[in-house]
């Protein structure tokens, strides 16, 4: 009888530890809205700080590394253009036979690397500006004082060009400035060599007669000649000076006061 008391106790204290520890699962709370209607800036509120730091971490890294790539094709392209031009010069000098037309040859291939280093500029923007985005709103936001307001506007941005990327800048933008940082400066020197080759080789011109008639280029008239390269190259400084105000790309070469979010 003491056994069997002994049993009946044991199972009824087994049964009340089993029946504690299956709690019911609490209710959801009413108050919290939805996520699926929820702005970016709040969703990644209800991740775990540790785990919100990461992932920016290494998006941050990932944009980083992207635009690094980007950046060495644009030091591929200019390259190209030095050493051709280089190339081109050291031809023509090397000998008074040797042709001058090959100098205007080679400022067509150099306008066809700036339009091809243009275009590799536009997609080096698009990682560009995310780093920016990430710099002035997450980065920045960490290290300003408590008394700032937080801005959220950069993770909305952000998440948009996640979505659909979109290029920050306009072609002609971009021919502008890489056309002012290095491509002027070999136009400008292609064009003196021309002009300093028609008139050193083989003996100095004694006029400008006789400059027109020596860049006679097969049936080409000399002064046709010396008017296209006129034309061309007051194209390119006006083209410059004209796409000075072009202000559209968010990279880093804007400071935070110029930097705005335009709308994708």
């Amino acid at each position: 009888m003491t056994t069997e008391a002994q049993q009946k106790d044991s199972g009824s204290l087994s049964t009340e530890r089993v029946q504690s520890r299956l709690r019911p699962a609490p209710a959801p709370d009413a108050s919290v809205p939805p996520r699926a209607g929820q702005a970016p800036a709040a969703q990644m509120r209800r991740m775990a700080p540790a785990e919100f730091n990461t992932a920016m971490i290494h998006f941050y890294r990932g944009e980083v590394q992207r635009s690094n790539t980007w950046r060495n094709r644009l030091d591929t392209t200019t390259n190209w253009a030095v050493l051709t031009a280089g190339a081109t010069l050291s031809f023509v000098f090397s000998s008074p036979s040797n042709p001058h037309f090959v100098i205007p040859i080679n400022s067509i291939l150099v306008a066809i690397f700036l339009i091809m280093e243009a275009r590799r500029y536009r997609y080096y923007e698009i990682w560009s500006s995310r780093v920016r985005v990430i710099e002035t709103g997450y980065f920045a936001q960490m290290l300003a004082p408590e008394s700032v307001p937080t801005d959220e506007a950069w993770a909305e941005h952000l998440a948009a060009d996640l979505i659909t990327p979109h290029f920050t800048i306009t072609e002609w933008e971009a021919i502008g400035r890489r056309l002012r940082r290095n491509y002027l400066w070999i136009f400008a020197l292609l064009a003196l060599s021309w002009n300093l080759k028609v008139y050193l080789h083989p003996l100095p011109a004694r006029d400008f007669n006789a400059f027109i008639d020596r860049a006679t280029v097969g049936v080409v008239p000399g002064w046709a000649v010396f008017v296209f390269g006129v034309l061309f190259n007051a194209a390119i400084a006006i083209f410059a000076i004209g796409t000075v105000r072009l202000r559209e790309a968010t990279g880093e070469v804007l400071p935070q006061h110029q930097f705005s979010l335009r709308p994708l």
